[in-house]
């Protein structure tokens, strides 16, 4: 409105008569103006706007890419500790592994050097029968009947199986009781032998020696410096 005033004041000014068409004619010069100026003005915005935000881009970029660079320090950094704690688990698990099975081996030879001691001392009668030889770590290789078989008695007429653990579990006894089977595969000239089973442990779990019991099998236990056999109860196979 001030524009289209000043226009008029101009026309006044300028003796020119001021009708109608006059006036629509100055009012579309002012909003041509006013629109070019508006355009121009937005272009330069627009511009600004422009620089502005890829400025805002380039910022960003260096931004994401030097945490990237301190992220993948940091992992570079972190990968290297756990593959050193990994290592130096892996190692103390082995030197674990290695002192169990250390242990194990000790304590679960305890039975067998007893049995080959007193073999040597001429005590030879066990499970109430004189037995004339012995084995130690007896192998059965046949296909479908493989075993192994801690400590084996021999004589004419009978064999004496005694198998040793460092702990006894409750499942043991089927498998104690199924190496009759398996030794009669595997050394077939014994299969009118009698047959006497033992199991000697440092440790049983709580139903192993009543399932000892209930299947004929001696309990062989080391107490103190002692070795001590209940053989009672002792089934022939």
């Amino acid at each position: 409105m001030y524009c289209i005033m000043n226009l008029i004041n101009k026309e006044t000014m300028s003796n020119k008569m001021i009708t109608p068409e006059s006036m629509l004619a100055s009012v579309e010069s002012v909003l041509a103006k006013s629109s070019a100026e508006f355009d121009r003005r937005l272009a330069k915005s627009g511009a600004e706007f422009d620089r502005k935000l890829e400025k805002s881009r380039k910022e960003f970029e260096q931004e994401m890419k030097a945490s990237r660079k301190e992220f993948e320090q940091e992992m570079k950094v972190s990968r290297k500790n756990w593959n050193r704690r990994s290592a130096e688990l892996n190692r103390q698990l082995k030197d674990l592994g290695e002192q169990v099975g250390g242990w194990n081996n000790s304590h679960g030879s305890f039975a067998e050097e007893y049995f080959i001691n007193s073999f040597k001392n001429g005590n030879h009668t066990f499970f109430g029968e004189k037995f004339d030889d012995y084995e130690n770590n007896l192998k059965g290789i046949e296909p479908g009947f493989k075993d192994e078989y801690d400590f084996v008695f021999f004589n004419g007429q009978s064999i004496g199986i005694v198998e040793v653990k460092f702990k006894a579990r409750n499942n043991v006894v089927q498998k104690i009781v199924d190496k009759v089977n398996t030794f009669k595969t595997n050394f077939p000239k014994y299969q009118n032998h009698r047959f006497y089973l033992g199991l000697a442990a440092l440790t049983f779990e709580n139903q192993v020696e009543p399932d000892c019991i209930d299947n004929g099998i001696a309990i062989i236990k080391q107490v103190g410096e002692t070795v001590v056999i209940n053989d009672k109860h002792l089934k022939v196979f």
